[in-house]
């Protein structure tokens, strides 16, 4: 079900009976944020990472164990030079703090998507922090780089095509970037934006969906918008294709 937030009380965390364990997150409206307070455009990208490490911590801390960021896409690359130039030094900036959080929370870092266009910097950055932490077992966070949902299954077809063994559904997601991630439970986009993007086109086979108002750079240092994507996951019935049961009486249960 597509939904904003409903306002409703805000309700203690010991109330929480479903954890989703893989949270996706579309990291929307960052030019917005900072248009709407005078700021230039390219500030809104800064604010967009401030805080990141406290978000991660917080939803690591009440049980979700694997977080997705959509942080640039195949398309992006059509923004202007500029632009594109400040994101990948911002990039760099941001994996090196990752690495040293990593170390401290016990938290493997993944980056999905493909390192053809990427500067040799922000590929060997990636490599390192995929390396420094593959052994670690606090949580999984991971960084859509470089991704496309559609590139992924393309280049996943030309790997199984090339190894020329059939593929059943579990065999095929072992050619996939995010083969090793769960299943996504739960994607959640910022700034009002109402569709998916080209993003985890294969994890989000049953995800829940959830398009809120607020910009990403306000989703990410507001704990109170953080209670509330739980508490809306707590509102979803998930039936994965199925009916709801019922009981001899015909009652749902």
């Amino acid at each position: 079900m597509l939904r904003f937030f409903k306002k409703r009380n805000q309700e203690p965390e010991n109330t929480l009976k479903k954890i989703p364990q893989h949270i996706a997150f579309i990291c929307d409206g960052n030019r917005r944020w900072a248009e709407m307070r005078g700021l230039p455009p390219l500030e809104g990208h800064k604010a967009g990472i401030s805080n990141f490490e406290n978000m991660v911590d917080w939803f690591i801390g009440r049980g979700v164990s694997t977080m997705t960021f959509y942080l640039f896409s195949t398309e992006n690359w059509n923004r202007s030079e500029e632009e594109v130039n400040f994101l990948m030094d911002l990039f760099c900036t941001e994996l090196e703090k990752n690495i040293k959080h990593a170390t401290e929370k016990n938290l493997r870092y993944r980056v999905i998507g493909t390192r053809e266009r990427l500067p040799k910097r922000l590929a060997a950055l990636c490599d390192k922090l995929e390396k420094e932490s593959a052994e670690n077992t606090g949580g999984t966070i991971a960084f859509a780089l470089n991704y496309g949902g559609q590139d992924e299954i393309v280049r996943a077809v030309n790997a199984a095509i090339e190894d020329g063994q059939p593929v059943t559904k579990e065999s095929f997601e072992t050619y996939l970037d995010t083969g090793e991630l769960l299943p996504v439970d739960l994607m959640v986009r910022t700034s009002n934006e109402c569709r998916i993007s080209n993003f985890l086109l294969w994890k989000l086979a049953y995800a829940e969906l959830l398009f809120i108002p607020e910009h990403w750079p306000d989703l990410i240092r507001d704990e109170k918008l953080w209670q509330r994507v739980l508490m809306e996951y707590q509102t979803r019935d998930r039936r994965f294709g199925g009916g709801k049961k019922k009981n001899y009486s015909g009652k749902q249960k």
